[in-house]
């Protein structure tokens, strides 16, 4: 739910990177944190858990535009994704306004996407958000590598709805800023049309 600054004129979006354990939410973050001009974000904070880290900071994308007269700030969050992190799963998840899911192209990583998939929608359902009605988008990550299970495949599995999909490199930065752009252009006319 997109919280509104009267003050700063400012519309402030939450967006998560979500999938399994070291599948490459950190490195889009990361990415994108090192690439975003340094006066249009905030400072990247890291919450250190045993074998992952949870990262979040905010940006002021420029080209965006407004929304009548407000500015739109994104508010970019991961969350750990070995499942003794539940609780701080749902807890970021809370508040949602797009998302992304970054699967790991890895063939023997294939269970472990399903597994977070399910997750993702339980915990949204938990929640009263319907995961169809939220703008979301797939990522396929780690392209790069030989052991990788096909597009047809993954989008099979892991994208029945068709939702927008994007081939990435997330520690080269390919795929990536494609990604983020589209989750947030779906997110600005999902505002637009609840703001008229």
């Amino acid at each position: 739910m997109s919280f509104i600054n009267y003050h700063s004129k400012e519309i402030n979006c939450k967006i998560v990177y979500y999938g399994p354990g070291l599948g490459g939410k950190t490195s889009n973050i990361q990415h994108v944190y090192k690439k975003t001009n340094s006066q249009a974000k905030g400072k990247l904070i890291t919450l250190n858990t045993k074998n992952e880290r949870t990262l979040f900071f905010d940006f002021l994308p420029l080209d965006l535009g407004e929304i009548r007269g407000f500015k739109t700030r994104f508010h970019l969050y991961t969350v750990p994704g070995q499942a003794f992190y539940e609780a701080s799963r749902k807890l970021i998840l809370r508040g949602v306004d797009g998302l992304v899911f970054v699967a790991d192209s890895q063939l023997e990583r294939m269970e472990e996407n399903l597994e977070s998939f399910t997750g993702l929608e339980q915990y949204l359902d938990e929640q009263g958000i319907d995961l169809s009605r939220l703008p979301y988008v797939v990522q396929w990550n780690k392209r790069d590598l030989p052991n990788i299970s096909s597009l047809e495949e993954m989008r099979k599995k892991l994208n029945p709805k068709r939702v927008p999909d994007f081939e990435a490199v997330a520690t080269t930065g390919e795929g990536v800023f494609e990604t983020l752009k589209m989750v947030s252009k779906m997110i600005l006319l999902n505002l637009r049309g609840g703001l008229q």
